[in-house]
């Protein structure tokens, strides 16, 4: 009851100061989202209204407003009488632009030219500085015969992903929930299918021998953390396709943006769509987001993989596989993954954050 008693109060403080001469509309405004939002009487605050004089005009979109923020019929026709009796005062005054944040200054070209031969070197001695781990890789592979994206999920397959002296092994667990009693193996499943984008991906737009063109794109924010972002083509033939049914094969170039830590210089995410696809060879277009995080394993941090996503089409038919990992433990000979339901990796650690100017440090 206390509590009751002191809104009360709290609004016939409202009411009264309201009711006073020569009231700004900002101040008539505040006061009956206040009484809609405590539920007060139309006709008492109707009556407060009718006691109001505006030091500014009240126009009718303003009055339209309130009404569709919940004001009752009495309170609205006061308002609109109030207005009426505005007409000939002053307009409101333009509330004042926000301030735009300051840009964040691009690097100038030598520094561009030092951040990029950092990030280079910590791609190319990527898989080398990893440990040897073994996690859950989840793929869960989409498909849409309409080429409307009206997709529908085909399967969904687990496997133990170990990494030991920088060689991938991926050993078929489960498909749609049912145990893998036969020794499936990763490039018999069937489908669309991948592996080994990770490390091999990034030492290929690294080394110099693919003599890739990089150009400055922008700054971004990924899961709080400053991010360089750099477009990037490979005009030479380095991306392998394979066409089961028809047993070719292309190699072909691609283009796409990667992200690296600002801090680290850890690449964290890879962009690509594939370019100069035959016309004659059944894969039209391939699409390719890799995404980075950083993994603590046995006390250290690694940057590993989060999760990947391929798109590709052939004619109106379209795949999309989803690929996400789970569990990362050191490796050894014993070592074993429990293969429950893996958690969805939350969208927030995938999405880009609006981007801030970073914070003035205190003198």
């Amino acid at each position: 009851m206390a509590s009751i008693r002191f809104l009360c109060l709290l609004l016939a403080m409202s009411l009264a100061a309201v009711s006073q001469p020569a009231r700004s509309v900002d101040q008539l405004v505040d006061f009956i989202k206040s009484a809609i939002q405590s539920k007060q009487d139309d006709k008492k605050v109707a009556e407060q209204v009718q006691k109001i004089k505006l030091s500014n005009r009240l126009d009718p979109r303003t009055v339209e407003e309130l009404q569709h923020l919940g004001a009752g019929p009495k309170t609205v026709a006061a308002l609109q009488k109030l207005g009426e009796a505005s007409a000939e005062l002053p307009a409101a005054a333009a509330p004042a632009p926000a301030s735009a944040p300051a840009a964040i200054p691009l690097p100038d070209p030598a520094a561009l030219k030092t951040i990029l031969a950092e990030i280079q070197e910590k791609a190319l001695n990527y898989t080398r500085n990893l440990p040897n781990y073994i996690c859950t890789q989840v793929t869960r592979r989409h498909v849409d015969p309409t080429g409307t994206e009206s997709w529908r999920l085909a399967d969904t397959i687990m496997e133990q992903l170990s990494f030991v002296d920088q060689k991938e092994n991926y050993k078929v667990m489960m498909v749609n929930d049912k145990v893998v009693t036969n020794d499936l193996q990763h490039d018999k499943l069937g489908g669309a299918s991948s592996s080994g984008e990770f490390g091999t991906l990034l030492h290929t737009i690294f080394e110099p021998e693919t003599q890739t063109e990089f150009t400055w794109e922008r700054w971004t924010t990924i899961r709080g953390r400053r991010m360089y972002v750099f477009a990037f083509r490979v005009g030479q033939q380095r991306y392998s396709i394979h066409h089961d049914a028809s047993k070719r094969t292309v190699v072909v170039g691609y283009h796409g943006l990667f992200f690296a830590d600002r801090d680290t210089k850890a690449v964290m995410r890879v962009q690509m769509e594939c370019d100069g696809i035959p016309a004659d060879f059944p894969i039209q277009s391939v699409k390719l987001v890799l995404y980075y995080d950083s993994v603590e394993i046995s006390g250290q941090e690694f940057v590993l993989p989060l999760q990947s996503e391929i798109h590709s089409r052939e004619g109106r038919y379209l795949s999309w596989n989803e690929v996400s990992y789970h569990s990362y433990h050191k490796y050894s000979a014993d070592a074993t993954i429990s293969f429950g339901a893996p958690e969805d990796i939350p969208q927030e650690k995938l999405k880009e954050q609006p981007d801030k100017p970073p914070a003035k440090k205190k003198q």
